[in-house]
């Protein structure tokens, strides 16, 4: 390549433009020229009809799913097109999604003031001190991880009928004394703000376009996830198939989750240690491999009660289910560990510099456990808590099954 062609700066061709409740009456007189000029815009039917007075061009609606019009964009490579979004198109919006064929090179983006903005200006709550969540197209569950006592939340409404939703998910965790102000059509001339407890919503005729804003009360009685990793082991359904509460946190401490990484957890059973795992950061991930049905579903029914729906789920027998899965930063093992194979499989899958972590109960399993320590090193640890219970009418201590643990870093 040429010295001219390495310094070759693509054209922008492809302009995204964040629209607000306002319509073109927002817009710069540079976003005016680039709709009014572009060949191809690209958005949603609102979207559309607000700037219906300034588009010249073809005319693409979003399709369902949206991703299936990228092909169409990137036939127009080099030609004027513009993509309109809600407000901020790189927050929460379609920004993201077109990053992944097109460079930011060849690019021009006009955002607007996101509805988080418009919200925090409306109620002069400080938008870095407020957890901000889209439930558009997600679970409603998603926003469990952000109810704490005294946290301000906005989010990012699905439909009409999000908030009454989430008032009822208050509600049944104890902060039905929270304050939830809904925000219709904000920036436009339908624009309209009204509020409710969680126990006594009301409101009727929600606009399908809100955003919600959470005020928590909690009740002492509340269901609150601490942060710190040890959640107590009565908030997870089970069958007994659980990493106990003390076993667990120190397990969590162990796998030494870092942002963006993916863990497999090898033997499901109630999901306690991927749940536990997707709720230290957003950016993490997590795929549960459990080989009985029942087991999974009850996985799942826990993931979404403690706020991690994102949790995959893959059921199968390991090492068989590995396929095709991508590859994880961590392991933890915590069943399987009779079969010939598993751990060795999993190591072999685990990146480069990641973490594998396997707890045995039983002797035969802690043979499995002695014989990896011995081939790849690391560290083995015995476990064991002892609590004080009841005897007759006296208490003493009793000891839990031993825990034998594996941990090691591959190299």
């Amino acid at each position: 390549m040429t010295s001219e062609g390495a310094n070759c700066t693509p054209t922008r061709w492809l302009s995204i433009i964040g629209i607000g409740e306002d319509g073109v009456d927002g817009l710069s007189p540079v976003a005016q020229q680039l709709i009014s000029t572009a060949e191809l815009i690209v958005g949603g039917k609102r979207h559309l009809e607000l700037a219906d007075r300034l588009i010249r061009g073809r005319r693409l609606t979003w399709p369902s799913p949206i991703a299936r019009a990228l092909p169409e964009i990137e036939k127009n490579r080099g030609r004027p097109v513009v993509v309109l979004a809600s407000g901020d198109p790189f927050h929460y919006g379609v920004g993201t999604m077109l990053m992944e064929s097109v460079s930011a090179a060849e690019t021009i983006c006009l955002p607007q003031p996101s509805a988080f903005s418009l919200a925090s200006a409306r109620l002069g709550w400080s938008l870095q001190d407020v957890s901000t969540v889209s439930l558009h197209g997600r679970a409603l569950e998603g926003i469990v991880r952000h109810l704490q006592p005294g946290a301000r939340i906005l989010a990012l409404a699905w439909d009409g009928g999000t908030a009454a939703a989430l008032a009822r998910l208050l509600v049944a965790r104890g902060m039905g004394g929270s304050t939830l102000v809904i925000l219709e059509n904000m920036a436009g001339p339908r624009e309209r703000v009204r509020q409710a407890t969680a126990a006594g919503f009301d409101l009727a005729d929600v606009a399908a376009l809100n955003t919600i804003a959470v005020d928590v009360v909690a009740a002492p009685d509340a269901v609150v996830l601490a942060l710190a990793p040890g959640l107590p082991d009565d908030l997870f359904e089970h069958d007994g198939q659980l990493t106990k509460r003390d076993i667990r946190a120190i397990t969590l401490s162990a796998l030494a989750p870092r942002q963006g990484e993916l863990l497999w957890d090898i033997g499901l059973g109630a999901g306690s240690i991927a749940v536990e795992w997707l709720l230290r950061h957003p950016s993490l991930g997590a795929i549960g491999i459990e080989e009985r049905c029942d087991r999974a579903e009850r996985a799942a029914r826990n993931a979404a009660a403690l706020g991690t729906p994102d949790l995959r789920i893959v059921e199968g027998r390991a090492p068989a289910a590995f396929a095709g899965l991508p590859r994880p930063d961590a392991v933890f093992v915590g069943g399987g560990l009779s079969d010939d194979g598993v751990l060795e499989e999993a190591w072999s899958c685990l990146k480069p510099g990641g973490r594998l972590v396997a707890n045995a109960v039983t002797l035969d399993s802690e043979a499995r456990l002695g014989a990896s320590f011995q081939r790849h090193g690391g560290e083995l640890v015995r476990l064991q808590a002892v609590k004080a219970d009841r005897v007759g009418t006296t208490f003493a201590w009793r000891a839990a099954m031993p825990v034998t643990q594996w941990r090691a870093r591959k190299p």
